[in-house]
């Protein structure tokens, strides 16, 4: 739990799961933010045994207990959605029986258990989501669900145009052929011997993105998955997590703006309709 405060940046490290509390009961059926803000004012509610009285605190979701009119209260669910920005050289399991670096290194503080969608490789850092809800996770990584993942790539070299282009056409490898939805150069961000690249594809297979400029003649140096759908990493600090409300999740399943005005194969939409459906 903390106060809204303007303490140095010296401080502390910020903690990204932090939400406001009126937020928070409004999230769990009991009040709206307005009525929470009463509630808080009234002195009944209660955060790790302390009545509140003054409203913009914040409070943990996953470590804090919060009481409302004497009574314990959750998320109307009890699924639980996180956002963690994984580094490199982290297997994303929770355990690793070689004994290397895992995710469960950063969870070592939830009380709840939470394990990954998909995954990033050894190598690889960025966005991963992680839940205990099984049935979201499926609709996340399953192929048919077509969920755009965007990366960006750090090459040893300089990809011509053409290059580029045969990402968007096609490129075999093993597993079959891939393509990336979108492809582009980030200027000002390489060399004269190097540059940065940001891909959107829609699958994810095993080192998938690496194979396909590998085909081109390239070796991936650095990997970054900075966005699910609409959803991005944006400020958050390697190694740290955050918790995702239902505003975010509707955002995984969104286009990132890069495909906003490309056309969607009907077949395509139809999925993706009934998948908001069911999300909602």
């Amino acid at each position: 739990m903390k106060k809204n405060s303007n303490r140095s940046k010296n401080s502390e490290p910020k903690n990204t799961n932090l939400v406001r509390l009126n937020k928070y009961i409004a999230s769990c059926g009991v009040a709206s933010r307005r009525k929470a803000d009463w509630l808080i004012l009234d002195g009944k509610v209660r955060v790790n045994g302390k009545t509140i009285t003054e409203v913009g605190v914040q409070v943990d979701p996953v470590r804090d207990a919060i009481v409302v009119n004497n009574k314990l209260i959750r998320a109307i669910q009890d699924n639980v959605y996180v956002m963690f920005h994984k580094p490199a050289k982290v297997v994303t399991t929770m355990n690793d029986p070689e004994g290397r670096p895992c995710i469960s290194d950063y969870l070592d503080k939830a009380k709840i258990r939470l394990f990954p969608v998909g995954r990033l490789d050894w190598d690889s850092e960025g966005l991963l989501l992680l839940t205990n809800d099984g049935a979201f996770a499926q609709k996340v990584a399953h192929p048919k669900h077509h969920v755009a993942k965007t990366y960006m790539v750090k090459l040893d070299g300089q990809p011509t145009d053409q290059h580029l282009q045969k990402l968007t056409k096609g490129i075999s490898i093993i597993g079959g052929k891939a393509h990336a939805l979108a492809v582009r150069r980030m200027e000002g961000r390489g060399s004269d011997k190097y540059d940065w690249v940001k891909i959107i594809i829609n699958e994810g297979r095993n080192r998938q993105i690496r194979m396909m400029f590998e085909k081109l003649g390239f070796d991936v140096k650095k990997l970054q998955r900075v966005a699910i759908g609409a959803l991005k990493i944006g400020t958050l600090e390697r190694g740290k997590i955050k918790i995702l409300f239902e505003d975010d999740l509707k955002k995984i399943f969104q286009q990132p703006k890069e495909l906003r005005d490309k056309p969607i194969p009907a077949k395509l939409r139809d999925s993706r309709r009934r998948l908001h459906k069911r999300v909602e």
